[in-house]
């Protein structure tokens, strides 16, 4: 259930009251204001590379958005100079816009967007849908300025506590209710007079897949295609928690649900096949990468078992991505997607070897021939069918 760049060393959490003196606190909003926490874990080994002020910075308690900000201010130039294919092969010229707005349910969201540069005709727009723990400022930054420089506006968000929106870190008390500022924020996109008459397409990793089907199914014909990269859309029989602790967990949820005690595995090592970036991940400062809170882990065992008895309704056209290797979100759940799923469009690819990060942790040459992918299904799509097409899909 883990999404790419947070995946580093977990170091164990420490549970105090909020009186204690070392939490950190500060009066922010009223969904702050909270009776409990846990303090962050301290990151036990130094970023390499930095100082220490900066190393200081990124140990800073980040369960409030006030201080994630301030922790990825501290580290952006860091992060734009780091030896990665999608930091320094980005497309220049591409148009970047970040802003701030407050959603109906109070929340300040982070939104993003990549346009292509001046004098390509867009073509459609895709909206992104990140992983668990993760935010669309990081890795993702990359990818998206390759996807709009090839004429596409690409349009992402963090949702409620994660990345730069506001919100308890990692805490989801209710996913239909994070589903529904996703469908808030990218109908406001879908409606701009530049992208209201072109194609949309919705893109969604690891647990922004399972945030994209729920999209989808909440509204089957508002896309015009869906693009899934490693979905956690069902949970393998053999990694849930026995019936003795689901109940023991069911109950402690309901008792202190924003706990960091919901069981969790150190996934550092299965999601980058190549050595040499898993190292970079350390570099999402504002990451979230404790245990998962009890109330997030129980929401999200709830979301994929109702994707799960839902795959036969999803009907928009689909392209499945999965590293054939991946031992985070099973491959097989993907290819019990891909044959379940109602649509007539649909295309399943398995990566050889691949692990969950198939967008930035492979070699650069399988990262860039999955972004070409994802680009060449988009093209296609988007251009008109000739009556060769419609022959071959009758031949077909």
């Amino acid at each position: 259930m883990e999404s790419c760049a947070p995946l580093r060393f977990r170091s164990p959490f420490i549970d105090l009251p909020i009186s204690h003196p070392l939490k950190f606190r500060r009066p922010f909003s009223a969904k702050n204001k909270i009776g409990k926490l846990t303090v962050r874990a301290v990151r036990r080994v130094p970023i390499e590379g930095v100082s220490d002020e900066l190393n200081a910075i990124a140990r800073c308690n980040i369960d409030f958005a006030y201080t994630r900000r301030r922790v990825h201010a501290a580290f952006s130039e860091v992060q734009q100079h780091l030896d990665h294919c999608l930091f320094k092969n980005a497309p220049a010229g591409i148009r970047t816009e970040e802003w701030y707005e407050r959603n109906s349910r109070g929340f300040e969201i982070f939104c993003k967007s990549w346009m292509p540069k001046p004098g390509i005709p867009l073509k459609a727009s895709v909206c992104f849908c990140h992983g668990y723990g993760d935010t669309c400022t990081f890795f993702f930054e990359g990818i998206a300025r390759r996807i709009a420089a090839s004429g596409y506006g690409v349009f992402a968000m963090d949702y409620p506590g994660f990345g730069l929106s506001e919100g308890l870190h990692g805490y989801i008390p209710n996913f239909d209710d994070l589903v529904g500022d996703v469908i808030e924020h990218y109908t406001k996109i879908k409606a701009r007079p530049d992208l209201r008459d072109l194609p949309r397409f919705i893109l969604g990793q690891s647990m922004g897949g399972a945030v994209s089907l729920k999209v989808h199914l909440r509204d089957p014909n508002n896309w015009d295609g869906m693009i899934l990269v490693a979905p956690m859309c069902k949970i393998a029989d053999d990694v849930l928690p026995s019936d003795a602790v689901m109940k023991v967990l069911t109950l402690l949820s309901k008792v202190m649900p924003k706990a960091k005690l919901f069981p969790n595995q150190d996934l550092a090592e299965l999601a980058f096949r190549e050595p040499s970036k898993r190292k970079l991940a350390v570099y999402n400062v504002i990451c979230y990468d404790d245990n998962p809170r009890l109330r997030t882990g129980m929401e999200l065992l709830r979301t994929t078992k109702e994707i799960e008895s839902q795959v036969d309704k999803v009907s928009a056209p689909l392209l499945i991505l999965h590293g054939a290797a991946d031992k985070v979100t099973d491959p097989l759940v993907s290819k019990f997607l891909y044959e379940k799923a109602s649509s007539k469009d649909k295309t399943l690819k398995l990566y050889e070897g691949g692990y969950h990060c198939i967008l930035e942790g492979e070699p650069d040459d399988r990262i860039f021939a999955v972004h070409d992918d994802i680009v060449s299904w988009l093209d296609f799509r988007i251009k008109p069918v000739s009556v060769f097409d419609m022959i071959g899909d009758i031949m077909s």
